[in-house]
């Protein structure tokens, strides 16, 4: 946890909900610094936080078990607002005498929530007696309420959806205000850092640059460091950060892995060499990285390998330059949730991200990330008030293990190329319909079978590409993108035209959850 007390702070206890991480974000959008805690180090960190207002997470565990999370008795003895989402509603009325169960009617998914009394959590949001769309997801009940709550909201199945006690400032919510299905859940959560526990509503992209810049000069020091740079929004902003941090401490590395899209290597080095004065180094390990992965099917192992390559390049650019003690990266917090458990909180690990779950236990330099507390629509906030081109700022995600992640089974340097082939037709025709800003990623993925087609009079028997866009918000969650039909019949044509080895084009439709974005 950070000492700097500028801000007022609100700390967030992770139960190990998939999405706490999003209370984070919209707490932050309200203009609040936020932190959070897992709920095993919350009873050390809490007496010195000096929160004003504490907010409980979700969860996957059932209150009505023996052994499951608690919050610290001292959060309820400190006299803050208590606001507990789901299962932090549960464990907060367990533990302040209510009574909870499980067995009852589960709710996942869109929910009515019915506002049945006035209350200030709800005030300039929801009117009294109004019918609002919420999320929930829940297979536990209050049956009691503790002493001194009253219900302010039902749903189908949840009698107790909404409950508080305006004495103490102690509210519970079922549903999940923090995720986008809950349309008005971030003015809910605004309502309560803001007005109920008073917050000023201080804290920005701007303040956070000054801060952060404070600390990465006293985490560093006058030690040299290295910054991978993949040309992709989160390590440019990471780049540009720590040079105004550090100076010509830092140089950064550009690593050629073979598994970039099309000219983009040559792309990324021009475009940073012409805007900054930060010392680059391109190293083209293409042989290196693709031999590596010759044979290697098992997407973990890839992604492992991946970075593991990643860091053997990084020490040996390192050792030439004279030696760095640290490596930057441009690590955001949905690679942290999905990688590892927050923490040590209890989420469940989803996939390793080569920069976070791949990095080898033996790495000899230790690590800056100046980011790992960010999602990627903050991360651009912040590339904007650092002032970096839209052509850094605006560019779709691309994952650090490259196309090895978009070749499902094993990485071929022919399949490599068919994929970027196909991939560059799909991102043009994405550009010249004026959609590249409306959607959150777009690739292509060349799937590891081959199918039947008639080209001209003859058969052919060659590789399916799969076509993926996604629009979000922070990485989360996302929803297809919906293309007019025409559209996909122009890309596919384009494609199974202009790129040999591919007869069929198809598109995937599936949302995250319970997708991921990438394909592997």
């Amino acid at each position: 946890m950070t000492a700097d007390q500028t801000h007022d702070r609100i700390l967030i206890i992770d139960f190990g909900s998939q999405v706490t991480q999003l209370i984070a974000r919209r707490v932050r959008e309200a203009g609040v610094y936020c932190e959070i805690v897992p709920f095993n180090l919350a009873e050390e960190v809490f007496p010195t936080y000096g929160a004003k207002g504490v907010i409980l997470s979700g969860g996957p565990a059932s209150v009505a078990e023996t052994g499951t999370p608690r919050a610290p008795q001292a959060v309820f003895d400190s006299g803050v607002p208590v606001l507990g989402i789901c299962y932090g509603q549960m464990t907060m009325a367990e533990q302040l005498g209510g009574t909870v169960e499980s067995g009852h009617h589960r709710e996942f998914g869109r929910a009515d929530l019915n506002v049945v009394a006035p209350s200030l959590l709800f005030t300039g949001v929801w009117e009294d007696k109004s019918k609002n769309v919420v999320w929930m997801s829940h297979g536990d009940r209050i049956t009691q309420m503790p002493q001194g709550f009253r219900i302010i909201g039902i749903s189908e199945n949840a009698p107790y959806a909404a409950i508080a006690d305006e004495t103490r400032h102690y509210y519970g919510l079922m549903f999940h205000p923090e995720v986008v299905h809950t349309p008005q859940g971030g003015k809910v959560l605004k309502n309560f850092v803001r007005n109920i526990c008073g917050c000023a509503g201080d804290w920005s992209m701007a303040a956070y640059r000054d801060e952060t810049i404070g600390k990465l000069r006293a985490q560093i020091g006058q030690s040299r460091v290295i910054c991978g740079l993949s040309g992709g929004v989160d390590s440019s902003v990471a780049a540009v950060l720590i040079h105004e941090a550090i100076g010509d401490q830092l140089t950064c590395v550009f690593v050629d892995h073979g598994l970039m899209r099309k000219d983009e290597a040559t792309q990324v080095v021009g475009l940073f060499r012409d805007h900054y004065n930060i010392p680059l180094v391109h190293v083209d390990a293409s042989d290196t990285f693709l031999s590596a992965l010759d044979g290697v099917d098992d997407p973990e192992v890839k992604r492992k390998t991946i970075g593991k390559l990643f860091i053997d390049v990084f020490e040996a650019e390192a050792e030439k330059i004279g030696g760095a003690d640290f490596l930057a990266q441009g690590t955001l917090y949905p690679d942290v949730i999905e990688s590892v458990s927050f923490s040590g909180g209890p989420s469940v690990t989803i996939k390793s991200h080569h920069n976070v779950g791949g990095l080898p236990e033996r790495m000899n330099m230790k690590l800056v990330e100046p980011l790992r507390e960010l999602f990627k629509d903050e991360v651009r906030a912040l590339g904007r008030e650092l002032g970096l081109p839209e052509t850094f700022v605006g560019r779709h995600p691309f994952p650090g293990p490259g196309l090895a992640i978009r070749c499902p089974g094993g990485v071929t340097r022919e399949k490599l190329d068919i994929l970027r082939q196909a991939d560059a037709v799909y991102l043009d025709e994405i550009r010249k319909a004026g959609l590249y800003d409306e959607i959150w990623q777009a690739f292509a993925v060349l799937l590891p079978v081959k199918t039947v087609g008639v080209m001209g009079d003859g058969r052919t028997y060659e590789y399916v590409v799969a076509l993926r866009a996604v629009t979000s918000v922070d990485g989360m969650t996302a929803d297809f993108f919906p293309y007019d039909m025409n559209f996909l019949g122009r890309a596919a044509t384009r494609i199974i035209n202009e790129v040999r080895g591919v007869n069929r084009v198809v598109y995937d439709v599936t949302s995250k959850p319970p997708g991921t974005i990438e394909w592997e």
